[in-house]
Order: C-alpha cells, then sequence, then structure tokens
C-alpha cells in the first residue's frame, strides 16, 4: 500500500508540476524519498529562501504554481520572505513543509511552530495535512486557489507522522480543474465606452494582471485602435512594446517622472489589470480629481483616491475589444512631444565613457545585448529603480521585477528558475551587492544542475538605495557602507567564471563573453550612483513638457 507522502506526490504530478525547489530534512524525508520514483525533478538548493524564490519566479513566468518544500521549524521559516514576496506581487506558490509528529504539535516541543498560523497572513489558502485520505482535496484546493485571480501563496503543512501512515491503494489524484474568466457585462461596457469617448485626455495605466490574462496584445491592440497612450507599472514593462508611438514607459517612482506628465493632465484613467500594490493610486490621483475605469478579472481595491467611475469586470482581452468596439478614436490626441523626452533620456548616456559607469550607461549596453525575448531578473535597491525607468521592453515578462514585497536576493535563485523555465533564451540577473550576498550561495546550485546564468553586480559597497533616501531626506548617511570579497575570485571559488569591468567600453564584449561561455558568470561592474541625487533634484525641478 502506499504512503500518504506518495499519495501527495502522485496529487502533485496530477497537477503537472515539473520542478519542486527545497531542502531535505528529517520531518520531509518520507516526500523525499517519494520523489525518488517520480518524474517531479527535485532541485536541492543551499537555502530554503532562495528556494521560494525560485518557486516565485517559476509561478511568474509560467502562470502555473512554483513548488517549493522544507522541513519543520526554521526551514519553513526560511521560506517565508521568497513565499510572502510571490503572495504579494501575485505569483502563484505552493510551499510544504514537513512537520513533527501531531503527537508532539499540543505542546512546547522541538522546533515545533503553529506553521498555518504563521503562514496565513501571507497566503490565500494555509492548512495542516491531519488525515491521509484528505490529501486529493487539499492539494486540489491549494493549486484551485492559488492559480485564480489574484494568484498568490498556498501552504502545506505535513505531519512527519501522517506522511508515513499508509493509505489505500483506491486513493488518487482530483480532476483538475478551474473556471473561466466571466464574460463583461454589457452594461458596463457601455458606460466604460461611454466615459472614455467623452475624455478629453484618457491615459491607460496598465498593470500586472494584464501579463497573468495574457492580455498584452488586447492592450496595445486597444491602445492603436482608441489612439490612447499607455503607462506600465514596473512589474507590467513589456505589456505594450516600448517601441510602440502609444508607450509612455514605466510609471512607479515616488518622485515624480515624465511618465507622470501624462497623468497630470488626463482627465480619464483607464487601469487595465492594476494591482494597487505595485503603485499607490495617492501617487498618480493626489486630488482624486480624474475618473477611474476599472478594468479587470476581479473587483477594485477599496481606497480613498481609487473611486471608480465604472468597473468592467471579466476576461481582459473581451473587456478591452468590447469597449473598443463601441467607442471612436481620440484622433487628436498625441503622445509625441511626452514621448521625445522619455526616449531622449534613454539614449543620453549611452556613450558617456566615465567611470564608474553611470546606470544609464550600464542598462543602455545591456540592452544592446539583451535581445526581445531574453529575460532580465531585477534584485531589490538602487538599481532596481533604474531599470524600472530606463530598461525597455518590448514583451512581457522579459524584465521581472518584485514591487509588491519587494524583497532583497530574489535575483541569483530567480535567474535559475527563468532558465529552468526558458532554456533557450539568454537570462541576466542584474543585483546589488548587498542583494547578491543575500543568496550568492545559489551560485553552487546552478553549477551543480549546469544552468548556464550571468550575474551582473553593481557594486557601490554599501546599501545605495537607502543612502540615496537618507541624503534626500535628511541631506546626509550613515550606517550603509560596508566592504565586499572580490566577486571574480569569489565566483571562481565556487567553479564559476568571474569578469572585472574596469572601463566602460568593456561592459558590451565582457556580457557577450559571458553568454558565449555557457555557465554561470559573475560580472562585478562599479557603478556610479552619485546618479541617484542627480536625478532626484533633476525630478524635483521638472517642467512637464506638455
Amino acid at each position: 500500500m502506499p504512503t500518504a507522502a506518495q499519495l501527495l506526490v502522485r496529487c502533485l504530478e496530477n497537477e503537472g508540476v515539473e520542478y519542486i525547489f527545497g531542502i531535505p530534512g528529517e520531518e520531509n524525508l518520507h516526500i523525499i524519498d517519494a520523489l525518488l520514483d517520480s518524474p517531479i525533478q527535485f532541485i536541492t538548493v543551499r537555502h530554503e529562501q532562495a528556494a521560494a524564490f525560485m518557486a516565485d519566479v517559476y509561478g511568474r513566468l509560467t502562470g502555473r504554481p512554483g513548488v517549493c518544500i522544507s522541513t519543520l521549524g526554521p526551514g519553513a521559516t526560511n521560506l517565508l520572505t521568497g513565499f510572502a514576496d510571490a503572495n504579494m506581487d501575485h505569483a502563484p506558490i505552493i510551499a510544504i513543509s514537513g512537520q513533527g509528529a501531531t503527537t508532539r504539535m499540543h505542546k512546547e516541543s522541538h522546533q515545533i511552530l503553529d506553521l498555518v498560523n504563521l503562514f496565513e497572513p501571507v497566503s490565500k489558502y494555509s492548512v495542516a495535512i491531519l488525515e491521509p485520505e484528505i490529501i486529493p482535496e487539499i492539494v486540489r484546493k491549494a493549486f484551485k486557489d492559488v492559480q485564480a485571480e489574484k494568484p498568490g501563496g498556498g501552504f502545506i503543512s505535513f505531519p512527519e507522522n501522517i506522511a508515513a501512515q499508509e493509505v489505500e491503494d483506491s486513493a488518487k489524484p482530483l480532476k483538475v480543474q478551474g473556471p473561466l474568466p466571466p464574460d463583461p457585462s454589457e452594461l458596463k461596457v457601455d458606460k466604460a465606452a461611454e466615459v472614455i469617448c467623452e475624455a478629453k485626455f484618457p491615459i491607460i495605466l496598465a498593470g500586472n494582471g494584464v501579463v497573468r490574462g495574457n492580455a498584452s496584445d488586447a492592450l496595445t491592440q486597444f491602445a492603436e485602435r482608441l489612439g490612447i497612450p499607455v503607462a506600465t507599472t514596473f512589474m507590467a514593462k513589456g505589456t505594450i512594446p516600448f517601441s510602440h508611438p502609444f508607450c509612455l514607459g514605466a510609471i512607479g517612482l515616488q518622485a515624480h517622472d515624465y511618465v507622470a506628465c501624462g497623468f497630470d493632465r488626463s482627465d480619464v484613467v483607464i487601469c487595465v489589470g492594476f494591482d494597487m500594490v505595485e503603485y499607490h493610486p495617492h501617487l498618480w490621483h493626489p486630488d482624486g480629481d480624474k475618473k477611474i475605469v476599472h478594468i479587470d478579472q476581479v473587483y477594485a481595491e477599496v481606497d480613498a483616491k481609487y473611486i471608480l467611475e465604472v468597473g468592467v469586470i471579466g476576461d481582459i482581452a473581451k473587456s478591452l475589444g468590447r469597449i473598443a468596439d463601441k467607442c471612436v478614436r481620440h484622433e487628436k490626441l498625441s503622445t509625441g512631444t511626452l514621448r521625445d523626452h522619455i526616449v531622449r533620456e534613454l539614449s543620453t548616456y549611452e556613450n558617456d565613457d566615465s567611470f564608474p559607469l553611470k546606470p544609464q550607461r550600464i542598462l543602455s549596453d545591456t540592452r544592446k545585448v539583451m535581445g526581445n525575448d531574453d529575460i532580465l531578473i531585477s534584485d531589490v535597491g538602487a538599481h532596481k529603480m533604474w531599470v524600472a525607468r530606463l530598461y525597455s521592453c518590448e514583451k512581457p515578462n522579459t524584465c521581472i521585477i518584485s514591487n509588491g514585497f519587494a524583497a532583497m536576493g530574489i535575483a541569483v535563485p530567480g535567474s535559475i528558475a527563468a532558465k529552468l523555465v526558458n532554456p533557450d533564451r539568454r537570462v541576466l540577473a542584474i543585483t546589488g551587492d548587498a542583494g547578491f550576498m543575500m543568496n550568492s550561495q545559489e551560485i553552487e546550485t546552478a553549477l551543480r544542475y549546469e544552468i548556464p546564468i550571468v550575474v551582473m553586480i553593481w557594486n557601490d559597497m554599501g546599501y545605495g538605495l537607502i543612502k540615496w533616501h537618507q541624503e534626500r531626506r535628511f541631506g546626509r548617511s550613515g550606517y550603509v557602507d560596508f566592504t565586499n570579497p572580490d566577486f571574480v575570485k569569489y565566483a571562481e571559488s565556487f567553479g564559476a567564471k568571474g569578469y572585472r569591468v574596469n572601463e566602460a567600453t568593456e561592459l558590451v564584449p565582457v556580457l557577450e563573453q559571458a553568454f558565449q561561455d555557457n555557465t554561470v558568470v559573475v560580472v562585478d561592474v562599479s557603478v556610479d550612483y552619485s546618479e541617484n541625487m542627480k536625478l532626484t533634484e533633476k525630478l524635483g525641478n521638472l517642467i512637464c513638457p506638455i
């Protein structure tokens, strides 16, 4: 007779799970043993947080839940940061942890924590398996819940004595099924079309829900048919190609950027798949004087600065198409002047040979090396703000930015997952020196599984983003400086390759060589973050060109 752990693995196979990221531990041994006979590939990592980040990025790129696993206690708490990151950024993720036997969960006991309640605030579904026969229902419910809009996290605690119990041979997984997005209400479509048609200066704010809803083509066609410019959140970069004349780029800085000028003059903001956690409405709608059209698969979040004129709920692509059918094109609405300023800024520093390199030059050269289908995984730090502003994307899910929970340490493990999902694309992790050291141990994981990734470190020997905030608010900084190892030697100590960029003209050939090496490569780039405060001053004095 099979064990409960074997039944769990059969249920995961039934859900189409390809990879499980994690670390074997004493209390999950029965699951690990069952995986030895499964087609699911177990990716043994060096830290559970990295396992969760890998599952996080897998979920973002595929739309299917990434799965990570740990043992009880400290193993489970190590999952929490990456798991919370996925949940807040609406990436489907399943975390499974071992747990002590049910015979000792009621009292003080070695490594025992109430894991279900620990994960509950950052989950859509958090549960313990207390009887073997309910495993098929729990697994099916977890996968169904975490994939439903808006996606998020599912946590399953599996006590070791339950995992070891035998189950009937007749026990089997449940049929995989889920609802399709509903069709939009014609009444709401009519109202939305009326509001948009009557607008003088409408603007579209596209969020990550467009990516999840596979509605990027529909968004671009909607903008073209109605002649309305599109700004995207950081996580929706590429939902309309940056080269498209109606693309205004990404919005998300606290400061007043060029793209924000389009919102200043707008009277109607069409929010499509907008996740409020990415860019709070009070930053683009401070006076609450604009009409908001909400187009999404789910109802709008409640917020004082996000009061709707009309909400269209249903399949995003269908909603956009039906609204466009009932609306007229805004022939006199031009994006030229504003877009020209944005495009000009992207090219201003492409020939700047100063060293350390300016962020603008680094990203200009990076864009020259990366193809339109290649994937950039950004860590969190000062570099993220530059990536979000200046790294142009032609397709969705080619620049992955954590922007809800915004947890440091995602880039290296995330790039491993991205390469597993897309083995034929170049995958580049851009990370600060601080974020790199949080999960740099996963270089060994990538080497062990022969997963070729390139990691570019923006090296400023400090917590650059925090220093930026300190200088902006207080005119001084403190406690943000540190020293780094020799990153080239550090990479080589794992058996990876390492390169150091010593002048601006070296970056493009070094990156090209790094990808040609077809292994794990670390590229150390000294960055000039004096540009941070220059940007703050520039945006503070910005006069909108429209």
